[in-house]
């Protein structure tokens, strides 16, 4: 069955989802305030009360900080039944709020890269509209889990993702950036690929008691690793940070 769906924030995402509804053969509507390209099949609205009226669903992809101010914008005009998704990374407790003056809202985490997975990146979804935005993407070939929780809680989930996540690729980033000029690239990255593959539990299992139970030595070894990036050059903020938090374990008792 055909929808009318609103999506608010073209950009990299949001385009992406935008062309998929509407190549489904989804009414989509769709707004963004900067001079970004408008997705084949979408009709461009000139305010966001206006891609929103008459839609079923409403997905939101716009940046974090702008959520509730799109929400409220939204929200007077909002279908008495419509389905409002919200695709931003806004913290937890936003999403609760917004959730608690929107009927149908649901806060969507998306576990995957856009770029690279397309409109088939995993989702994650909470909140009293999450089934209805599983059976809107599901038949799409986006997998949507749907959690038995109220708005706040996928993204909850993606945020503590990010910790470790974001945090990784930053650390990959210094180290590939070191292994360059130090004239071993090829080698560092056949290390951190080794370390990537296996046993996942096991490997943070040994994470987690290692490196409380080698706290001190770990932490001198990284500040003479901090000490070998100055000799080459390349910004160390990881490798501190990681000599300050094992430094933080060994007077931890």
């Amino acid at each position: 069955m055909n929808m009318r769906c609103a999506v608010i924030g073209l950009g990299e995402a949001g385009g992406v989802y935008a062309a998929t509804l509407a190549a489904s053969g989804h009414e989509v509507a769709g707004y963004d305030p900067a001079q970004v390209p408008t997705p084949e099949g979408v009709t461009r609205a000139a305010t966001p009360a206006q891609a929103v009226a008459g839609a079923s669903h409403v997905l939101v992809l716009t940046g974090a900080a702008a959520a509730p101010a799109v929400a409220e914008q939204c929200g007077p005009h909002l279908a008495e039944d419509a389905c409002y998704a919200d695709f931003t990374s806004a913290a937890p407790a936003v999403m609760e709020r917004l959730g608690a003056s929107i009927p149908h809202f649901s806060d969507v985490a998306i576990l995957g890269p856009v770029p690279l997975h397309g409109h088939r990146a995993p989702l994650l979804a909470s909140g009293p509209g999450a089934g209805r935005l599983a059976r809107l993407m599901s038949p799409l070939g986006a997998p949507v889990e749907v959690l038995d929780a109220p708005a706040g809680a996928a993204m909850s989930r993606k945020l503590l993702r990010s910790v470790f996540m974001k945090g990784l690729a930053l650390v990959i980033c210094e180290a590939v950036e070191a292994g360059q000029a130090a004239g071993e690239e090829d080698w560092i990255r056949t290390q951190i690929a080794g370390q990537l593959s296996g046993d996942g539990q096991q490997i943070i299992d040994r994470f987690l008691t290692g490196s409380r139970k080698h706290a001190v030595r770990r932490a001198q070894e990284m500040h003479d690793t901090g000490a070998y990036l100055d000799d080459l050059d390349v910004p160390a903020e990881m490798t501190r940070a990681t000599e300050r938090s094992l430094r933080r374990l060994a007077a931890t008792p």
